[in-house]
């Protein structure tokens, strides 16, 4: 298990919520493989791109953990930076992403 993962103990977090991997994979269609990936870090077995941080949101949220502190982790390991300006609300910043949309523009 890798040094980081030590500290977060996902499975741990996990069974103790009382929450099995099938009941995650179920949920979010993500199979068990990748969800047990997650919580070994084993990011590269993950399919990688906006796959790997969306298995990574998904599955801290379907466990009640912040899932910052585990994408946190995967762009350490991986050396990828979240885009700049990237959160919650799914604004990823960019030439376009301090512009309203059209459809607000206005209002």
């Amino acid at each position: 298990m890798n040094e980081e993962f030590n500290v977060l103990s996902l499975a741990t977090i996990r069974r103790n919520r009382g929450i099995s991997l099938e009941q995650i994979a179920n949920s979010t269609k993500i199979g068990v493989r990748a969800l047990e990936a997650i919580e070994r870090g084993e990011f590269q077995k993950l399919p990688g791109g906006i796959y790997s941080t969306s298995y990574i949101r998904q599955y801290a949220r379907a466990i009640d953990y912040d899932e910052s502190a585990i994408l946190a982790v995967y762009h350490a390991r991986t050396g990828s930076a979240e885009p700049a300006g990237a959160g919650a609300n799914g604004n990823h910043g960019g030439l376009m992403g301090r512009y309203r949309p059209a459809s607000i523009v206005g209002s």
